[in-house]
């Protein structure tokens, strides 16, 4: 039991001791009920706004694909033996992904502070955890949508050219874009608990986020960099995530696969830890 007396994660349905935790069937109920309205409200809010959600990354990356894999990638020799707009689709995914889940939680989390209605979910019978889970699932299936429009765009580019995205291993390819999602929604959460004011989301997300996956090998192979810049990349987080997905396309990376998704699954574990923990101490959500 959390310090202001809520059952965190112990309802009745959720742990089956509804005796010692004073809990009943009804409490549990009201519990998952008000998950998945919570859950229903959070998937409504981007799916509602079309043109705010979906249009901005698919002109962007059909920006991205003309620009870099059809104009520029004609006079790019081929990487690892793909064309260039093939080597490339795995990390704009990764982009799209990453951004749109950091930027659904922090942004709901953050606007529910700044006007007042997060308080409406606090005092719900929510636990902290599925209050957590609520925020993170959404935003994970903001990111894997946004994934899969910016693969389709990206698709539509090749068939143009003839040209078919492999798909070598699927379930690596799905494994790291949910921990992807999840992690980056984590990240968000964070984000949107921390900020006093919407530049401090601008700040950690077009100068933090963005640069470190431009670096994180989406344009370039890492061994094209001279050392020590090769190596210094492999301590930036992003060549893993970025490498982990073109491994699921193409069957090629840069670094050790199973290495990189073992990491990336404890860092998922540790920062969804931390979002419940954060919400259970109330950080940035009492005064």
């Amino acid at each position: 039991m959390s310090d202001d007396g809520r059952t965190d994660g112990g309802t009745a349905a959720e742990t089956g001791t509804g005796v010692e935790t004073g809990t009943d069937t009804s409490q549990g109920t009201a519990g998952t009920r008000g998950f998945r309205t919570l859950l229903r409200r959070e998937i409504l809010r981007f799916v509602r706004r079309p043109r705010n959600t979906f249009i901005p990354p698919m002109i962007t990356n059909v920006l991205y694909f003309a620009v870099f894999g059809v104009v520029l990638g004609g006079r790019i020799d081929r990487i690892a033996g793909f064309q260039y707009i093939v080597f490339i689709l795995p990390g704009l995914v990764v982009l799209g992904a990453i951004s749109n889940a950091f930027e659904n939680s922090s942004f709901s989390i953050f606007h529910g502070r700044w006007n007042d209605y997060i308080e409406a979910v606090l005092t719900s019978p929510l636990s902290h955890r599925a209050m957590v889970a609520a925020y993170l699932v959404a935003s994970a299936v903001r990111g894997i949508l946004v994934g899969a429009i910016i693969a389709a765009v990206g698709v539509g580019f090749l068939l143009a050219t003839g040209t078919t995205l492999p798909i070598a291993h699927p379930v690596y390819l799905a494994t790291f874009i949910v921990l992807i999602s999840v992690l980056f929604a984590g990240f968000g959460v964070i984000g949107g608990l921390w900020a006093r004011d919407f530049d401090y989301l601008t700040v950690l997300n077009q100068f933090i986020i963005r640069p470190l996956v431009f670096f994180g090998g989406v344009f370039y192979a890492l061994d094209a960099l001279p050392e020590p810049y090769r190596t210094l990349s492999l301590l930036n987080p992003m060549v893993h995530m970025v490498n982990g997905v073109r491994y699921g396309f193409l069957g090629y990376s840069d670094v050790p696969v199973n290495l990189a998704l073992g990491a990336l699954a404890a860092l998922t574990v540790v920062v969804v830890a931390l979002n419940v923990w954060l919400f259970r101490r109330g950080y940035g959500l009492v005064e």
